[in-house]
């Protein structure tokens, strides 16, 4: 079973710790960026889209927590901004930790999710996915999620 549980202003370090370079070389292998200015990027956006950290208004950073036996143990992140206007919720970032991938955590904790929204009265969950990352588009497409729009990019200086 997954539970949510909101992330502490402790744990927000080890967030970045784990976001920062994984978010930085999506940069690099989707918009070719070197190493240096796709961290610098990752950076930038993380400090603008959290610039308060776990505390920065209409977003949320919940840990994932699987419980079995009464024994909690921390598998993942979530992060999301609900829009409770257009009952949509957009996820910046979901993660399993490698440690914990194959195991169906994933599936688990996105089907959770949905009922816990669907609960809230939410109707719709967005998300982007990197175009090479083909084990989060399998998560994906085996909890629902379908095909909305393809972003494309081309590099034309040398």
């Amino acid at each position: 079973m997954i539970i949510f549980r909101s992330m502490h202003e402790d744990e927000y370090p080890g967030y970045l710790e784990y976001f920062i370079p994984d978010y930085a070389h999506e940069i690099a292998s989707n918009y070719r960026l070197s190493d240096k200015d796709s961290l610098a990027r990752a950076r930038q956006e993380i400090a603008e889209d959290l610039p308060e950290g776990v505390n920065t208004p209409g977003q949320i950073l919940l840990c994932l927590i699987s419980r079995s036996n009464n024994a909690d143990r921390h598998v993942g992140y979530l992060w999301y901004k609900p829009d409770t206007a257009k009952r949509i919720v957009f996820i910046y970032d979901f993660h399993i930790f490698n440690s914990c991938q194959g195991k169906g955590l994933g599936k688990q904790a996105l089907l959770a999710f949905e009922q816990e929204l669907r609960v809230k009265g939410f109707e719709q969950i967005r998300l982007r996915v990197a175009g090479d990352n083909t084990c989060a588009q399998h998560v994906y497409e085996a909890t629902g999620f379908g095909v909305t729009s393809v972003n494309m990019s081309k590099t034309i200086t040398d």
